[in-house]
């Protein structure tokens, strides 16, 4: 790999002998994938992608230490993925003993370490740290050195940035040398489109199913969507953002979708158009038979797959400010159709901390109280790593959570049919 003179120091050894091994890490990262030269790192935060002291992460600690001990603090400071746990969230008592101490018992000493390290406020523990309310949003030609993967893909696709699919602690590991690979999706021909996705619904497809359906055929590539601007329109406004925010977590984890372009919508399609398709690409028509296809093939794998649900979880990743004002008026409404005043499912909703601050400055928060909904700052994901709490039947509207965990996956308007009424039409 080419180094500058700056990064020769450094790699020497002069400024340290454990920033020389950050350094190192992150150019044999870039060798892995042909990287041949190192670029700076451009954006004002950076996102880190693990927020959970698990025991297990010793070697983590370990590391975060000796850099905090030698003063090599990140060049920028940084969110990061939400918490695991909030007391405020339904556990057992079995399941709450699991969590306090055999899974994250180093979160506090873990949360202590991140914020020498860089954090960027106590609020800063999301997976949707591009929301207004976080601050943490980068501007079109920025690059990133992040590694959480509905962040990732958000930021290429909707903001225009540039960041490859990393991995946790390269992450940091690029913040703190102020330097990522340029390899991938860093570059103008990486960004370019090597499948041409053909949207042809009958109505505005399910952003989480449309998502997961275009993730698992292109897997890793990069999609050129075309037709979905006829559901979303060609500005990117807060409904826009909120919609491709959600398709594009199922994107990246369905498959691993680092980048996806609208035609007429988001800022390079919008640019560029379709230069940015490759010569040879492939088609993949989407109708609602495929969508249907599509959902009817996902697996429960529940141990009982009549069992009633007792956990529903919304907001994977995080729902945004207008998602939880909609929620609460979608509640009210159906409740009011069924003649029930509160959910008849125990529900959990997830936002940043940041977001659910600014909402409980609204009208909406108490009437979202009164439907008997949990607002939380949570990852659900990290919530679901409990084996106890994998064996429940949780159900969600989140194609990531599906994917990662045991919960079953239902469409929005199903989801509020079973939250209001219980069961599925």
């Amino acid at each position: 790999m080419i180094l500058n003179e700056e990064q020769k120091a450094i790699l020497n050894g002069e400024k340290g002998e454990n920033l020389a091994k950050v350094l190192e890490s992150v150019i044999r990262y870039g060798e892995l994938f042909g990287a041949e030269k190192l670029v700076p790192v451009t954006s004002k935060y950076n996102h880190l992608v693990t927020s959970f002291g698990l025991k297990a992460m010793g070697p983590v600690y370990d590391l975060m230490g000796k850099l905090i001990q030698e003063g090599v603090a990140s060049q920028q400071k940084f969110s990061v993925d939400p918490r695991p746990c909030d007391p405020n969230v339904p556990k057992n008592f079995l399941q709450n003993f699991i969590f306090n101490n055999f899974m994250y018992t180093k979160q506090e000493s873990y949360e202590k370490q991140l914020k020498e390290l860089g954090l960027m406020d106590e609020n800063a523990f999301t997976c949707a740290c591009y929301l207004d309310e976080v601050g943490n949003k980068p501007q079109k030609g920025d690059v990133l050195s992040w590694a959480e993967s509905s962040a990732v893909v958000y930021a290429n696709s909707v903001l225009g940035a540039r960041c490859n699919r990393n991995s946790g602690i390269i992450d940091i590991m690029g913040s703190i040398v102020g330097y990522v690979p340029y390899f991938g999706l860093v570059t103008d021909e990486g960004r370019k489109a090597s499948w041409i996705i053909e949207v042809k619904t009958e109505k505005k497809p399910e952003a989480q199913l449309l998502g997961s359906a275009i993730g698992m055929k292109v897997m890793e590539d990069v999609p050129y969507i075309k037709g979905l601007d006829k559901w979303l329109g060609t500005e990117l406004d807060d409904a826009a953002c909120t919609y491709l925010k959600d398709f594009g977590a199922a994107t990246a984890s369905n498959g691993a979708v680092g980048l996806y372009h609208v035609e007429n919508l988001t800022p390079e399609a919008k640019e560029l158009g379709e230069d940015l398709i490759l010569e040879g690409a492939q088609v993949y028509v989407i109708d609602d038979a495929e969508l249907q296809r599509v959902y009817d093939n996902y697996p429960v794998i529940w141990k009982d797959e009549n069992a009633k649900p007792k956990l529903c979880f919304m907001g994977c990743p995080h729902m945004s400010l207008q998602q939880l004002k909609d929620w609460t008026e979608k509640l009210e409404e159906g409740l009011k159709e069924a003649g029930n005043k509160k959910v008849v499912i125990p529900t959990v909703f997830t936002s940043a901390p940041a977001v659910i601050e600014e909402f409980k400055k609204t009208e909406y928060a108490k009437r979202l109280e009164a439907t008997g909904v949990i607002l939380s700052y949570i990852c659900p994901l990290m919530y679901m790593n409990n084996p106890l709490c994998g064996k429940m039947p949780v159900i969600t509207s989140s194609n990531k959570l599906r994917t990662y965990t045991t919960a079953r996956y239902y469409t929005d308007a199903e989801i509020l049919q079973q939250i209001t009424k219980g069961g599925v039409k």
